[in-house]
């Protein structure tokens, strides 16, 4: 009996493989075909003295216009791992894996040297030596050394200490600029976090419950104004207090206590959900602009802004 339930597995894991052979075929097949019909994912340009400049389908319907090779690849590369990236809703495969070490390269790539240039280059060498970077990397910066400028050896030191974490024996020496850098750090974020999260929130809770709202002409009190900024300030205190009331744990939570303590378990669900949902609506938001990606710009299924000529557009 297993053997047999066995057998039907793997015939039914054959036939799904089978079936998504065919549904990738023919979705390569389609979009083949439309390339060749319509040109979709084609990037046109505007010759100009400064470079090229993207332009609309438009301008090459006239014939002013001409594709752009690059851009077109680029078009055509970013479609193509996008849909990588999405072939792992239905199982991890090597299209998958390839895309996310090619992300995970050109991120790190891409940062490494926006940190170089933005972040070495100005505030480490051209602090010691502005005059070469003056001179070679960065033009304007100024050629002369500041007053104090030999204390920028310190995280020159530092930085190639933590080269030696490359080092299986000098591993150790690393340890004690990363130690510096997290301790910094952590001082840093402390004091920012508690300025802006703990002290901030403390001085929003701690103001009058009764809110008076004059007229814009100064006149009178807008009463609607008014009510609705008390409703709300009276809401924001009598929910702090009773969340907080949840988290007293020195008080048997039995009667006034206990029906507070719920109240504070809704409002922080109630907090938690409002959270949840902020970030689940910015993920569709980023999928909203993928999926538009694929069907304007790289399919050209779609037309929202009226870039192309009608008959370039849809589904046949």
């Amino acid at each position: 009996m297993a053997s047999d339930d066995m057998v039907v597995s793997e015939k039914g894991v054959g036939k799904n493989r089978w079936l998504a052979a065919a549904l990738l075929a023919a979705a390569g097949l389609y979009v083949a075909w439309r390339a060749v019909a319509f040109g979709c994912g084609t990037v046109y340009v505007l010759p100009a003295d400064e470079g090229p400049t993207a332009v609309t389908a438009w301008e090459a319907v006239a014939d002013v216009a001409q594709p752009s090779l690059s851009r077109t690849i680029g078009v055509w590369l970013a479609a193509l791992l996008t849909l990588a990236i999405f072939s792992f809703l239905y199982r991890d495969n090597p299209l998958y894996k390839l895309a996310e070490a090619v992300f995970v390269g050109v991120s790190a790539a891409y940062w490494m040297v926006v940190a170089f240039w933005t972040t070495l280059v100005p505030n480490l060498l051209g602090k010691l030596f502005p005059a070469w970077v003056s001179a070679g990397l960065m033009p304007g910066l100024a050629p002369e050394r500041e007053e104090g400028w030999y204390w920028y050896f310190v995280p020159l030191v530092l930085g190639l200490m933590l080269l030696w974490r490359l080092s299986p024996r000098g591993a150790w020496i690393a340890a004690w600029p990363l130690a510096f850098i997290m301790g910094a750090t952590a001082g840093i974020r402390l004091v920012g976090f508690l300025q802006a999260d703990f002290l901030n929130q403390i001085g929003a809770t701690i103001r009058p419950a009764v809110v008076v709202v004059q007229e814009a002409d100064g006149q009178g009190v807008d009463w609607a104004a008014s009510v609705g900024g008390t409703v709300q300030a009276v809401l924001l205190l009598a929910g702090v207090l009773a969340c907080l009331t949840y988290f007293f744990f020195s008080v048997e939570h039995r009667g006034l206590v206990g029906r507070t303590a719920r109240i504070g378990i809704w409002v922080l669900m109630i907090t938690f959900g409002a959270a949840f949902g902020y970030t689940v609506m910015a993920r569709i938001a980023l999928l909203a602009g993928r999926l538009e990606f694929l069907l304007n710009d790289w399919l050209w299924l779609i037309d929202p802004a009226g870039l192309r000529p009608p008959d370039w557009t849809g589904w046949w």
